[in-house]
C-alpha cells in the first residue's frame, strides 16, 4: 500500500509538472493575443450615418383639419460626442446630428416634404456601449408642393420650416452596426410668412439602422 501511495503521488507529480507549463503556455498566448487585439472603439466617439424610416400620422386640433399620413424617409450625420459626463452606470452623451428629410405625403393634398434640420443628439449610454437611449430635438427648413389656396387645410406655400422630436432606444448589433427604435414627431409650418398657414402636426414609430465610422 505505502508503494502504491507513492506510485500515485508520483503519477499525480509527472501530470502536474507536465500540464503545469502547458497551461502557462496556453495562458500566455491567449493573453499576448488579448494584448495584440486592437480594442474595440467606444462608438460614442466616433461618427456616424443612421437612416430612420416610419410612418406619422396627424395628431391634435392645432394644425390642419386634414389627415396627413408621411412616410418619412431620413439619413442622419451623427458626430462623435462634443460632451460627456458620467451618469449612473453609464455615461450622458451629447453629439450633434444633421438630416437630410426625404417625405412623401401618402395622404393629403401635398404629396411630398423635402427639407433638411439639425439637432443636438442627447444620448444616455450603458457602461458595456452595448446600447443607448437618444433624445433629440431640434429644426430646419424645407420644400413642399403647397396646395393651400386651392384646397381648404392644405399648406399656403412651398418653403416651409420643420420642428421635430425624436426619442427611443438603440441597439449596437456589432461594433459598427446599430439598430434603432423611436417615436418621431414633426410640426410642418411657414410660421405665419404667408396668410394660409394651417401646419401639419404628425407623430409615429420609427425604425433605424446606422453604420459607426
Amino acid at each position: 500500500m505505502p508503494f502504491r501511495r507513492t506510485r500515485d503521488l508520483g503519477t499525480r507529480t509527472l501530470v502536474l509538472g507536465r500540464v503545469a507549463p502547458l497551461a502557462a503556455l496556453v495562458w500566455s498566448v491567449c493573453t499576448q493575443a488579448h494584448a495584440d487585439s486592437p480594442p474595440v472603439p467606444d462608438p460614442t466617439t466616433r461618427w456616424g450615418l443612421d437612416v430612420y424610416g416610419g410612418a406619422i400620422f396627424s395628431v391634435g386640433s392645432r394644425s390642419s383639419p386634414l389627415n396627413y399620413t408621411i412616410v418619412p424617409l431620413i439619413p442622419t450625420l451623427r458626430s462623435g460626442a462634443v460632451m460627456r459626463r458620467p451618469l449612473g452606470s453609464g455615461d450622458l452623451v451629447v453629439r450633434t446630428r444633421f438630416s437630410l428629410l426625404i417625405e412623401p405625403i401618402v395622404q393629403g393634398p401635398e404629396t411630398h416634404y423635402i427639407g433638411l434640420a439639425a439637432a443636438p443628439s442627447i444620448e444616455w449610454w450603458n457602461a458595456a456601449r452595448t446600447y443607448s437611449t437618444f433624445f433629440s430635438i431640434g429644426g430646419g427648413f424645407g420644400w413642399m408642393d403647397s396646395r393651400g389656396p386651392a384646397v381648404p387645410g392644405g399648406q399656403g406655400q412651398d418653403f416651409n420650416f420643420n420642428w421635430f422630436m425624436h426619442g427611443g432606444v438603440s441597439v449596437q448589433v456589432t461594433d459598427r452596426v446599430n439598430a434603432s427604435l423611436g417615436l418621431y414627431f414633426q410640426h410642418i409650418s411657414n410660421g405665419g410668412m404667408n396668410s394660409v398657414n394651417p401646419g401639419i402636426d404628425a407623430l409615429g414609430p420609427m425604425l433605424g439602422v446606422g453604420w459607426r465610422f
